[in-house]
This record gives C-alpha cells, sequence and structure tokens, in this order.
C-alpha cells in the first residue's frame, strides 16, 4: 500500500467536457463566462490554443479517445444509434451504416491501465455503444464495464438530461452563490477518496453542456440574463456550472493529499453548439470540419513534471491521449500497434518545442441536421457567430503544419487555409496555391485509403452495393 500522493506512477485524472466551445472559458479569451477554477487549473499547468478533437461529433470523438484510434480508422464517425440503419432522407449521397457499439475487440485506454495495475472508474457519460433501458444508458455488454473500468457510474448529476420531467424545468430555491447537488461529481470524488491507496485512472465524463439547456439557479441565470438572449443566458450559466464541479472535484483532490502524484486533463469532445456558444473568430461549430467545430480547449497539470503558466501553440489531438497515457504510467506499447495519436509526454514537460511531425486528419462521410426538413431548414453556409445550424454534408479534412486542406464530397471541391495567418478560413488559397492544394489532397486520399475509411457514395452506386451483399 502507498502512502496518498506518494506512489511510483501517477494518478491520472481525465476530464471531459461535453460540447464545450474553444472560447468557453476565460483563459480562452471568454468575455460572458466566469470559470475561475479552470483559469486557475491553466494557470498552474499548461494550455493548449491549438488543440483538437478527433471528430466533430460526440460518439466518433469518445471512440477515438478511448482507443487511440482515427474515426476513419474505427469506422465511427457519426453518433451512435438504438437501432441498425441510414440516414434515409433524400440526398445526393448516401452515408454509411450508422455505427452502433464500439467493437469489444478494440482496446481501450482503461483496459491498457487496468491490466497494468490501475484501479480504473468511468463517471458519466459513455455514448460509444447503443442505449440500454433510456438515453444515453450504459449498455450491459458494451459499457465501460465491459471495456476496462472496474468501477462506475452513468449518473446524470445535476444536468438537465437527470431531470425527472419537464416541469422540472424550473428555478429552484438557491441562494447567491449556491449551486445545485451533483451525485455524478460525489461519486468521483468518493472514487478518489477509496482508491487513494493505489494508483487510479478516473474518466470524469461531464454531460455539461450539452442540450438540453437550462439552469435552476435564477440568480445565475438572472445575472447573465442582463446582457444576453435567454437562451444563451441558460448556457452561460450551464458553463459556470460545469466550472464550478470542475472546482469541486480539484479541491477535493487537494484534501485528500493526491494533487502532487496526479496528471489531470481537461478537454472537450467537440466544438461549441452553434446556437448557444461563442466560437468566433473561428468558423463552424459542432458538426462540421471548420475550426469551430473540432478545435477545443486542452488543459494539463501535474505538479513537478508540467511547468506552470506555460501556454503551447502547437497542434495536437484527442488521440494522443492514449499513448500519452501509457508513457505517462510506464505502460510500453508495441511499435507496431496500430493507434493513430502519438504521445505528447515529452511536448507537456518542456523536454521539447516541438510535436510529432505528422498530419492531423478528420473525416465526417454524413449529413446533419439529420432529416430532409431540418436539414432544408439549415442555414446552407456554414459562418461564424452566426448562432444558427447550418447543413453539413460529407467532407473530410487534413492539416499539415500551418496549412489545413478541407475536401467536400459531394462537389468534389477542396478549400485550402492558411491557419497562421487565417485561423477564422476566410480565405480559400486552393487557386493561388495548386500545388499544396494537389499534395495536401493526395495525402488526405491516401490516408482515407490506407486506413479504408468509409465513403459517402452516390445513391445509384450505394443501391447496386446493397443488393449485391446477401
Amino acid at each position: 500500500m502507498r502512502a496518498a500522493g506518494n506512489a511510483a506512477k501517477p494518478n491520472i485524472v481525465f476530464i471531459l467536457a461535453d460540447d464545450l466551445g474553444w472560447r468557453d472559458l476565460g483563459c480562452y479569451g471568454s468575455e460572458r463566462h466566469r470559470t475561475p477554477n479552470l483559469d486557475r487549473l491553466a494557470q498552474q499547468g499548461m494550455r493548449f490554443t491549438q488543440a483538437y478533437s478527433p471528430a466533430p461529433i460526440c460518439s466518433a470523438a469518445r471512440a477515438a479517445i478511448l482507443t487511440g484510434k482515427s474515426p476513419a480508422r474505427l469506422q465511427f464517425e457519426f453518433v451512435t444509434k438504438n437501432e441498425p440503419g441510414k440516414q434515409s432522407w433524400d440526398t445526393p449521397l448516401q452515408s454509411p451504416a450508422y455505427t452502433l457499439d464500439l467493437p469489444l475487440e478494440e482496446r481501450t485506454i482503461g483496459e491498457e491501465l487496468r491490466d497494468a495495475g490501475y484501479t480504473t472508474g468511468l463517471y458519466g457519460k459513455w455514448h460509444v455503444s447503443r442505449h440500454h433501458g433510456g438515453y444515453l444508458k450504459w449498455s450491459p455488454t458494451h459499457g465501460p464495464l465491459q471495456q476496462g473500468f472496474s468501477h462506475g457510474d452513468e449518473e446524470f448529476g445535476s444536468h438537465p438530461y437527470g431531470y425527472a420531467n419537464k416541469d422540472a424545468r424550473a428555478f429552484g430555491a438557491f441562494k447567491a452563490g449556491e449551486f445545485p447537488p451533483d451525485d455524478l461529481t460525489d461519486r468521483a470524488i468518493e472514487f478518489m477518496r477509496k482508491e487513494r491507496e493505489r494508483p487510479f485512472f478516473l474518466y470524469l465524463s461531464h454531460y455539461y453542456v450539452h442540450a438540453p439547456i437550462h439552469t435552476k439557479m435564477r440568480w445565475l441565470f438572472d445575472h447573465h440574463r442582463a446582457s444576453l438572449p435567454e437562451p444563451q443566458a441558460a448556457y452561460a450559466a450551464m458553463v459556470e456550472t460545469l466550472d464550478h464541479l470542475v472546482g469541486r472535484l480539484l479541491a477535493a483532490m487537494d484534501q485528500l493529499g493526491l494533487s502532487k502524484n496526479t496528471l489531470v486533463v481537461f478537454t472537450s469532445d467537440n466544438g461549441g453548439h452553434p446556437e448557444y456558444a461563442v466560437n468566433g473568430p473561428l468558423r463552424g461549430s459542432k458538426w462540421n470540419l471548420y475550426e469551430g467545430g473540432i478545435r477545443v480547449p486542452f488543459i494539463v497539470r501535474w505538479p513537478g513534471r508540467v511547468s506552470s503558466g506555460v501556454v503551447s501553440e502547437l497542434p495536437i489531438i484527442g488521440t494522443d491521449l492514449y499513448r500519452t497515457f501509457c508513457e505517462a504510467a510506464e505502460i510500453p506499447l508495441a511499435p507496431a500497434t496500430a493507434i493513430d495519436g502519438c504521445s505528447n509526454l515529452a511536448l507537456w514537460e518542456g523536454k521539447t518545442q516541438t510535436a510529432a511531425r505528422r498530419a492531423l486528419v478528420w473525416h465526417f462521410p454524413f449529413y446533419h441536421p439529420e432529416g430532409e426538413k431540418l436539414f432544408s431548414a439549415a442555414r446552407p453556409q456554414i459562418g461564424t457567430n452566426d448562432f444558427a445550424l447550418s447543413q453539413t454534408r460529407p467532407h473530410s479534412a487534413i492539416r499539415a503544419g500551418k496549412f489545413k486542406l478541407i475536401a467536400f464530397a459531394e462537389s468534389g471541391r477542396v478549400e485550402l487555409y492558411d491557419l497562421a495567418r487565417d485561423p477564422g478560413e476566410r480565405s480559400d488559397l486552393s487557386a493561388s496555391m495548386p500545388d499544396k492544394t494537389k499534395e495536401l489532397h493526395r495525402q488526405l486520399e491516401n490516408y482515407l485509403n490506407a486506413t479504408r475509411a468509409r465513403r459517402a457514395v452516390p445513391r445509384e452506386k450505394a443501391t447496386r452495393t446493397t443488393r449485391q451483399v446477401p
């Protein structure tokens, strides 16, 4: 048995927010939200300004983080559903069939750490398998307890998902500065308390700040309603509630004497929701591959190993966490292991000022919003801070150095951007830089072909292919 906070191997706490935008935190420039706990975490460690989610949507990003494999390689590019099927309304291309479950043969970071002697716990949102007995309820065959986590709970906490009924969407009797109780955070803290004598991996997967957007705190809503429209005022309250809950967990870590030997990573599963989050100056939002859909907040704290107050502009991606956590826990991985991410540990520890020289790839062969009526009502163009749903069509993207190329499957159109000069992706350089455009497009296609990525295909071809299957 070890003394709390005094082990050879570190504890690892991974906190994943849901739909939190790149600029939703004060330390990322938000002028709307007060986030003192996460701002303090950033001051105590390292903050990345060009960190990316593996996908612009929940399930695909979470599966990629768990396995270290890209959504293209996993063939898990969209949100999981309850039943088999495809997007069925009249679109130029037919998207692939829905992926329902993360296959059990995929090895997760939970399994790696468990097999290396860690106690593993996942609390909150799983969402990489079919729902069981209710929305977001864990599968009894493909849930976290079957994929590397020994402890866990699907508890919704104080998030509106947990409201008993629509009548529960009312203000509670909370005084100024008072927040509702949150069982999800309580259970995560209890896990740390019980397991503090040996190395543990805690994956705290918050439901905040995903819709439905609501707060029970009139004092907090009224504060924001004085300057914001009603939906965005409620969203601001949710962001500040998330910050409060993270603060509770960090305070408990201090009280338990765990902070000095605990690696803490905080990030989001994708970019901010277009109707609530201020993603600008980045273009786009959740569901698309412009920067606003995939760039996310990313904070690392590890006292004595990661210097405080560091800001890095180097690009990293969520698939990197698999190898990084393994290296931090001194778990060797076979060189041939088919993982897309690389370890960022040397970067975090200041031993190098460069990231791995590799391209980052995203693949989204689906349409959104789903359904002919909703899709038709959405804006055809993807804008910046327009607070409106846009039409997302099948597309893929690659970033190599400062250049990013986006390829659209319907039209074959490509766009090229210099993110160093144009992070808002407003000036398409594809016509003026044809050689760079061809180089990146070829590199993107080579990767998609090598990983056997599923494509959206013309409907006639999709029908012929379907009829050939016995």
